[in-house]
């Protein structure tokens, strides 16, 4: 079976990276849910995608540049709709929380948005959080940086952790060949490229960003591990009408 999994929780239909998304894709009961952590100039782990808090904020400024009071104060959900402008910016811990609250049972997916810039020890402040407790459901790490899932493969040895990808050949190829690395997760456009290899490839492969009707149906006859989707609640409805 392919695993739902929302893509920054439901944010086709809700601000990205926020706990309405992220609400919306556990009520939607997707499989898995996928968010981007990075860190403030006072070392919090906050969720946003972007490194700056422009596209999906009404600030300005690098996350990196920004302390946490300084982002709690911006309106991170006005640029998706007017009802959203009370939206702000979560600290991982504050969507932890909400995971909780709303008895999640499903995967989180952990994004270390260090492809562009290498936050200093965000591993550890991560590792720190997430083995802080015990969780009712289940954490996995990812990544476009090798080097940061070397790092957590070295603070937390059991951890799964995935490589993302666009359509780099020598990312499946040191996929393949690192130990530690549990599978991949390419572009939807490398899947429908390396169609072939999907087929015989030894490690789970789960694509991003499967947002159409035919595209998610394609996924699924493929027999895909996973698949990232803007959109939970219509990935579920295809699931159902293939199972019938």
């Amino acid at each position: 079976m392919t695993l739902i999994m929302a893509h920054r929780g439901s944010s086709g239909t809700h601000p990205e990276n926020t706990l309405p998304a992220f609400a919306e894709a556990v009520r939607a009961g997707a499989d898995c849910i996928e968010l981007d952590v990075h860190l403030t100039k006072d070392k919090h782990l906050v969720v946003i995608h972007d490194e700056s808090v422009e596209r999906t904020t009404n600030g300005k400024g690098l996350v990196r540049e920004l302390t946490l009071e300084e982002i709690k104060k911006l309106d991170a959900g006005s640029w998706f709709a007017k009802k959203y402008q009370a939206t702000k910016i979560s600290t991982l811990q504050e969507v932890l929380n909400l995971l909780l609250q709303m008895q999640y049972r499903g995967i989180l997916n952990i994004e270390i948005k260090t492809d562009k810039y290498h936050y200093p020890n965000i591993e550890a402040a991560l590792s720190e959080v997430m083995q802080s407790r015990d969780w009712p459901f289940t954490y996995w790490y990812s990544s476009f940086n090798l080097e940061s899932l070397r790092i957590m493969h070295e603070i937390e040895a059991e951890a799964q952790l995935d490589l993302i990808l666009k359509k780099s050949r020598a990312k499946v190829e040191a996929a393949l060949e690192i130990d530690f690395i549990e599978g991949i997760h390419p572009s939807y456009e490398w899947v429908q490229e390396n169609l072939s290899m999907v087929g015989s490839y030894p490690k789970p492969i789960r694509p991003w960003t499967v947002n159409l009707y035919q595209s998610m149906i394609e996924c699924m006859d493929l027999n895909v591990d996973g698949m990232f989707t803007d959109f939970p609640e219509k990935a579920h409805r295809v699931r159902s009408r293939i199972k019938r």
